[in-house]
């Protein structure tokens, strides 16, 4: 037995996730087919067993998610001088809306090409939908019933502790890096007296973060089990939700989001790093499974950050800061996501779309992806905003959204894993433009002018 748990130990991690993921996907499978014509189903009888063993994963994620924003935001804003931060600031929100951008007319070229829903019986899809017109209801009530400009701004300047109590993640981030801001000026200032306790104010806070990279090496360790159990969930209960109607607009938010993965993220990298491309991807696959599994970008920070420092040798100043920003507002996958409902509604219900009530969709949905939290199903608040923006009435909007929650849970681990990928990516690609990117990687040397996947 000892031996067989130090073998586990030794093996690679990723590998050890991977076939947590690929038995979880067959016990899943299984289940799915087992639960055909019967009543209870066995994964109904099952699930209540494996999916605490997959909920403490992701409560244990959850747990120091909160505390790694604020000492990791902390130390990078007051790390860099405040003109390179302006500086570094300025490129990475500008990637975030660049790649967003593009994911949009990419899922919305795929939403017309692909045209769900077109010829579609708008009975049949309303009866699909009556399954979850119930849960549609209540997420209508939790909508904001003013979402002026007044209120977004205001949300951002909140009580820091309220905030951090209920993981509002915005305000922490605003407050996080306005501290670390106070702290680079006061150190700039050049008083003596305090420059000395701002530095051991400073060594401090690095070593809580220091701290809480080592917690999520011990959550990590327990990733296996979390993932198999996720899995086994995921494909038992919510296999049968990809056939029949919801075929197509699968379809459409998967190419849509491979396109990214593979083709928008690699091409934007050579251009940017003349880097190989795909050595990069093959470096933060740990955290694209974990994007995949806990379809929670917040979740997968932890284990994004331990990616870029210790496998991309990105700076600590730059993760610290672009991360944590990236989990909250750049959501590519949601992009590609919201335009392929948006094309299904108005194949239902008979609107014509014009070139520019397409371009009203593509800069709505980028605009609105920025609040979808990083959360699982954040998307779903999001469809509110896009149908009523074309005009749909309240019960259309229900039909559709309830539509979206039946398919939810499988488009959002492709939503999520392309998230994730896109944080990392924007972080290498500005790291390497600025200077930010080390040489080395533990237990790897990269020449200057490097082609990762060489390394």
């Amino acid at each position: 037995m000892t031996k067989l748990l130090q073998m586990y130990f030794r093996s690679s991690l990723v590998l050890r996730i991977l076939i947590g993921l690929a038995l979880g996907a067959l016990v899943g499978i299984a289940l799915w087919y087992a639960s055909r014509g019967a009543e209870p189903t066995p994964a109904q009888k099952i699930v209540p067993y494996v999916l605490p063993f997959g909920q403490v994963f992701v409560h244990m994620l959850r747990m120091i998610v909160v505390p790694i924003i604020f000492f990791s935001l902390v130390v990078g804003a007051s790390s860099l001088p405040i003109r390179r931060f302006g500086h570094i600031g300025v490129r990475v929100l500008a990637w975030y809306l660049l790649t967003s951008l593009l994911a949009a007319v990419l899922g919305t070229g795929l939403a017309l090409t692909i045209n769900p829903g077109s010829g579609s019986d708008l009975g049949g899809w309303q009866k699909l939908a009556q399954l979850k017109m119930q849960e549609a209801d209540s997420l209508a009530k939790e909508i904001p019933t003013q979402g002026t400009l007044a209120q977004i701004l205001l949300n951002l300047f909140r009580n820091p502790f309220e905030a951090l109590a209920q993981g509002n993640f915005l305000p922490i981030i605003v407050f996080s890096i306005l501290f670390g801001l106070a702290m680079r000026v006061l150190l700039e200032a050049g008083d003596s007296e305090k420059v000395a306790r701002l530095r051991l104010l400073g060594d401090l806070l690095e070593a809580c973060r220091d701290a809480m990279f080592k917690l999520v090496d011990w959550i990590l360790e327990y990733s296996p089990i979390g993932v198999f159990a996720l899995t086994v969930v995921n494909f038992g209960l919510y296999g049968p939700s990809i056939v029949g109607p919801y075929v197509s607009v699968t379809l459409g938010v998967v190419l849509g989001i491979a396109g990214m993965i593979l083709v928008v993220y690699p091409v934007l990298l050579w251009r940017v790093t003349r880097h190989q491309p795909f050595g990069v991807l093959k470096r933060i696959r740990a955290p694209m499974i974990m994007a995949f599994i806990t379809r929670s970008s917040a979740a997968t920070l932890p284990v994004s950050i331990k990616t870029a420092r210790d496998k991309l040798g990105i700076h600590s100043e730059l993760v610290s800061f672009s991360l944590p920003l990236g989990a909250t507002i750049n959501m590519d996958g949601v992009c590609v996501h919201l335009p392929m409902f948006a094309i299904l509604a108005a194949n239902m219900f008979g609107l014509h779309l014009t070139l520019g009530a397409l371009i009203l969709l593509v800069v709505t949905t980028v605009l609105a992806s920025i609040g979808a939290g990083g959360v699982p199903g954040g998307s779903l608040m999001l469809l509110f905003i896009i149908l009523e923006g074309m005009g749909l009435s309240g019960p259309q909007v229900a039909v559709i959204v309830a539509l979206a929650l039946g398919i939810n849970p499988i488009l959002d681990m492709f939503e999520t894993t392309n998230n994730v990928t896109g944080d990392l990516v924007c972080s290498y690609a500005v790291a390497a433009d600025q200077g930010l990117l080390d040489v080395t990687v533990p237990g790897k040397t990269i020449p200057a002018a490097c082609t990762l996947d060489d390394a």
